[in-house]
Order: structure tokens, then C-alpha cells, then sequence
């Protein structure tokens, strides 16, 4: 069933609890569709007057802080075993070479690799547990991560709603173009990471090799 209109089948208050369930334990680092769950949700908003954006986009930006901030506190207290076990459950996502490339962005931009990692898929998966692992200052931490939380889930609620109320009519007809979009760029995402982490990994091994050497 499309997600849209699995979403009409249950009640608003729901919907609300599922979006920032979803985006809350995506932020926490489990690979979860959190991105197209609340395109789905703001896409049905414009299109029923049942769902609040306002109270949409306060769930799913509570959702991402909420996660964010639980990621944290595990990464710190896990440290470089957490991420260990999360390459062995998880290793398209958590691969030595994402991982080696999301420290680096960590180590190149500190606060703002927390704010805009909320806006790259797999990043939004790395911020809070890395960010922990690293020892971030909790407050800089959580300065990065209420305003990158806010402006990504609020942002998105607002900008897909906005569209999905100017165009309406023509939204009823490819409402699946608005997920086709998210989707897309998730995707773009994730390969231009993957190509990174591919070579962050090449030139690991190289220097592994020249210190062996």
C-alpha cells in the first residue's frame, strides 16, 4: 500500500505519534525512512484538515531533537564499540568508510556537521551517536542540534504543505510525485556519502599499508 494512503487509514493523533517515533529512532541511528514518513504526513495535511501542520511540524522536529540527543548520551557512553557493533548490524550504513567520513566533517566543522548533517540521510543517521563517540561538548551539541532539528522537520512540514495546498488539485492526481522527490534526493545523498566513504576507505588503507611498512 502507498504510504500516503496507508496514513489516511489511521487517526491524526497517530499520525502525529508515528512521525516522530520514526524520525525520533532515525535520529537515534536506526536506518528508518523518517524523511519520507513525514512528506507522506505533510503531504496528507495539505489535503486534510484533520492534521495540524503546526502540531506535525512540532512532533517531528521533537522527534529529531528528542533522538538526536538519546544517540548522544549512547555514543558517549558506547564509544568505539558502539560503533563496532553498529558496522556488524549495520554495515551499509555504518561502514568504516561512512564512518571514517562522517568524523572527518565532525573534526572539519564541529557544530555545524550536527546542524546540516540533519539535512544529508545517512548523516542524520551518524550525527547524535558520533557526535557522543567524538565527546562533543553536550552544549554545543545540543545548540546544533534543536536548531538543525526545527529547521529540517519544521522546514520540510511547512514547504511540502505550502505546495501540497497552492497545488491541490494537481497534488490529488501525483501526490506520489512529492515522495518520488524525497526519495530521489535521499538517494543522490547516500551515493555522493557512499562515494566519499569508498574513498575515505581507499586512502585508510593506504596509510594502514605505509604504517605496516
Amino acid at each position: 500500500m502507498h504510504v500516503q494512503e496507508w496514513l489516511e487509514t489511521i487517526p491524526a493523533v497517530s499520525i502525529y505519534a508515528l512521525v516522530g517515533l520514526v524520525i525520533g529512532l532515525e535520529s537515534l541511528g536506526i536506518p528508518l525512512p523518517g524523511e519520507i514518513i513525514l512528506v507522506s504526513a505533510a503531504l496528507l495535511a495539505s489535503q486534510h484538515g484533520e492534521i495540524d501542520p503546526f502540531v506535525l511540524g512540532a512532533c517531528a522536529s521533537a522527534g529529531a531533537i528528542i533522538g538526536d540527543s538519546i544517540g548522544y548520551a549512547i555514543g558517549r557512553k558506547g564509544g568505539r564499540p558502539l560503533l563496532a557493533w553498529l558496522g556488524a548490524k549495520f554495515p551499509r550504513h555504518f561502514g568504516e568508510g561512512h564512518i571514517a567520513t562522517a568524523e572527518r566533517s565532525f573534526e572539519k566543522w564541529g557544530m555545524w556537521a550536527v546542524f546540516f548533517g540533519r539535512f544529508v540521510a545517512l548523516l542524520r543517521i551518524f550525527a547524535g551517536p558520533l557526535a557522543g563517540v567524538l565527546h562533543m561538548p553536550y552544549w554545543k551539541f545540543l545548540i546544533a542540534n534543536v536548531f538543525g532539528g526545527i529547521v529540517w522537520a519544521g522546514g520540510t512540514t511547512a514547504v511540502i504543505y505550502y505546495v501540497g495546498v497552492v497545488a491541490e488539485s494537481w497534488l490529488k492526481r501525483f501526490s506520489w510525485l512529492g515522495l518520488v522527490l524525497a526519495v530521489l534526493f535521499g538517494l543522490t545523498s547516500m551515493l555522493v556519502l557512499k562515494r566519499k566513504a569508498k574513498s575515505a576507505s581507499r586512502e585508510a588503507e593506504v596509510e594502514t599499508v605505509g604504517v605496516a611498512e
